[in-house]
């Protein structure tokens, strides 16, 4: 009943900050015009620009790409560049943004506007930074742990069939799965409580997200694992579908554009009802009594979720 309340609270402060996500799928796009400009302008100089719609109107062609000798490969250090400057700055964006969004979800922002969503954002940005390293880095750890290490083993062995090395990596693999939403709710947690906090604690509130995984690990982890499970199906989706929409006319590649970035939107809006969830699982208790102790632990719990303050 409580993984429904904080799943169905979380979905309604998602859409209530619905200008926050714009805001997010703003700056998440500008990042990726690094890509598609220099992009449009290599297949412009290289096909001219009445080849390139029919020679990829049955899907990716290499030999559109090979047919561009010298400049492909000036493309290509420019994305084997670029790519690091784009995952960095994706990297930033997420941590300075879920700021704002914990900061709306938990009820303490103080007025409404984007100023107050930009202000909230900033203000947890370094919290925020230390905490999404510090997790990623033992993702990282155990992923290689887990995984890497006992399948480079069984790889090295004389033995080793190919059936062996492949099921032990799906195996693995899938035991990795299992673990990964728990490093997710250690860093939720952490993020709610910090903003909930007054001053910045980045490993006290560490200390808190593992704390609050392990108390409540069956709510914690079954509603994790509801929303990986949507937003796994929904990448699915995605990629099952957009691969095989091959427009033949410049309006279709505009209206396959916008369908991509609405899909991106629904992506972001995903993520914060993630976030919305939890800590809408970590303010709320079942009883009176339950909120008393809460309070005592980690400050001011509602008994109800709040209203976020609207954009």
């Amino acid at each position: 009943m409580r993984i429904l309340r904080a799943l169905s609270s979380g979905a309604s402060m998602a859409i209530t900050a619905w200008k926050g996500n714009l805001t997010i799928w703003f700056f998440t796009f500008l990042p990726a015009l690094l890509f598609v400009t220099p992009l449009k302008g290599v297949l412009k100089a290289g096909l001219g620009q009445s080849m390139i719609t029919e020679r990829l109107a049955d899907g990716i062609d290499i030999e559109v790409f090979a047919d561009l000798g010298l400049i492909f490969s000036g493309l290509m250090t420019f994305f084997r560049s670029g790519f690091l400057l784009v995952l960095l700055s994706g990297l930033l964006l997420n941590v300075f943004f879920s700021g704002g969004l914990f900061s709306f979800f938990s009820g303490t922002a103080k007025k409404s506007g984007l100023a107050e969503f930009f202000r909230a954002s900033a203000g947890n940005f370094w919290s925020y930074l230390v905490i999404i390293l510090i997790v990623n880095l033992i993702i990282l750890v155990l992923f290689i742990l887990i995984v890497v290490l006992p399948v480079s083993v069984i790889i090295q062995s004389d033995n080793a069939a190919e059936n062996t090395i492949y099921s032990a990596g799906v195996i693995l693999t899938s035991f990795f799965l299992l673990v990964l939403p728990l490093l997710l709710l250690v860093a939720d947690y952490a993020r709610a409580w910090q903003a909930i906090s007054e001053k910045p604690a980045c490993f006290r509130a560490l200390g808190y997200g593992f704390r609050q995984t392990f108390k409540q690990f069956l709510r914690s982890y079954f509603l994790m694992l509801q929303i990986m499970l949507i937003q796994l199906l929904f990448a699915a989706a995605v990629f099952s579908v957009l691969p095989n929409l091959r427009p033949v006319s410049g309006s279709g590649v505009f209206l396959l554009f916008i369908l991509s970035q609405f899909l991106v939107l629904i992506r972001i809006m995903l993520k914060a009802w993630r976030y919305g969830s939890v800590t809408a699982l970590m303010l709320f208790p079942d009883s009176p009594a339950e909120a008393e102790v809460a309070e005592d632990q980690q400050g001011p719990v509602f008994s109800q979720p709040p209203d976020p303050v609207l954009y």
